[in-house]
């Protein structure tokens, strides 16, 4: 599926509250590979928890906070603490990937 991608950081002023908590209750700790989703994509099959891999990045994220209503079709990659790297990041369309449960 093709996605809009930004990063996010553990920060206060981007994030509500305690910054490393996720709106599952999720503890978020630099050096995670982590993503928020927005809400729309759980109606196509995404949920807490599943692996989703992101083209032309390595490895698999784990799907662990969903963004605010505001937001569809879009993904945001956890960055920590860096700032200048999520901001580097910037926005991009990217395609993910993952395994529906059914098929497992």
């Amino acid at each position: 599926m093709e996605v809009r991608a930004t990063a996010y950081n553990s920060v206060r002023w981007q994030t509500d509250k305690d910054s490393n908590i996720t709106a599952w209750g999720d503890t978020l700790k630099p050096g995670m590979m982590a993503l928020a989703i927005s809400r729309d994509l759980l109606d196509s099959g995404l949920h807490h928890g599943m692996e989703v891999t992101i083209d032309g990045l390595e490895g698999k994220y784990v799907i662990l906070d969903k963004m605010k209503n505001k937001w569809t079709k879009k993904i945001d990659i956890y960055m920590g603490k860096d700032v200048a790297r999520a901001r580097e990041w910037g926005n991009q369309k990217v395609t993910i990937r993952w395994v529906p449960n059914d098929s497992i």
